[in-house]
């Protein structure tokens, strides 16, 4: 795993050449306990893989959800498919719906699309309200938490990673099927191996030569 874990990142250097643009900041403000709908629009002209990231204290990017065209359906990563977050689009659109949601779900969530070696980040702030607890100000979060090359990197490669990882699975599952869907064929190819190994050659019998002692007769 660690090995494949390196080859990828390794591989990843490869798409240094691709060309990133961040739009500005929007906050979003939600009292603890309801439920909030993050859109992000897609100025691509192509029908681009998108996907939601999330950053919590400054320090902890996790993918939320992929998806490979606009009619696909999304694949959620490990700790996001409990029901919480629902993502969908319709081309033009990008949305995450969040059920539920508490302070844990406070951070800035990244909307990006990735089409034409061009790779684009919508920012949302999340701010949860607790009761009568003061929130922070939206718009100075956004501005001191605003990307940098480094984490854009970071999340680069995360993208990739996860592209690649839900690549290789989906890849894996249709071997999988294919060999469900045609156990005769693997049956018939085990008999006729088995069959083939069974064949022998029995050696052609010597001729007797003639003994010197017996007379032989011809009729006619």
């Amino acid at each position: 795993m660690k090995s494949f874990t390196l080859i990828t990142a390794l591989s990843i250097c490869s798409f240094c050449w691709m060309s990133v643009s961040v739009s500005q900041c929007q906050t979003v403000e939600v009292q603890a306990g309801g439920e909030v709908t993050l859109l992000s629009a897609n100025t691509s002209t192509y029908d681009a893989v998108s996907f939601w990231f999330r950053l919590v204290d400054r320090s902890e990017a996790s993918c939320i959800s992929v998806m490979f065209t606009s009619i696909s359906k999304p694949s959620y990563s490990e700790g996001f498919q409990n029901g919480k977050f629902e993502m969908t689009t319709n081309i033009t659109t990008l949305s995450l719906k969040i059920k539920g949601v508490d302070s844990s779900d406070s951070g800035l969530y990244f909307s990006g699309f990735y089409a034409a070696a061009h790779l684009t980040f919508n920012v949302i702030h999340l701010n949860v309200e607790e009761g009568s607890e003061p929130h922070d100000d939206g718009d100075s979060k956004c501005k001191t938490t605003k990307l940098t090359s480094v984490i854009l990197a970071g999340l680069t490669v995360l993208l990739v990673m996860a592209v690649i990882g839900l690549v290789v699975r989906n890849r894996k599952l249709q071997t999988a099927n294919e060999e469900e869907q045609n156990p005769e064929q693997t049956e018939n190819l085990g008999s006729d191996d088995l069959n083939y190994a069974a064949v022998t050659f029995q050696t052609k019998a010597k001729r007797r030569a003639p003994e010197p002692n017996v007379i032989y007769a011809a009729t006619r």
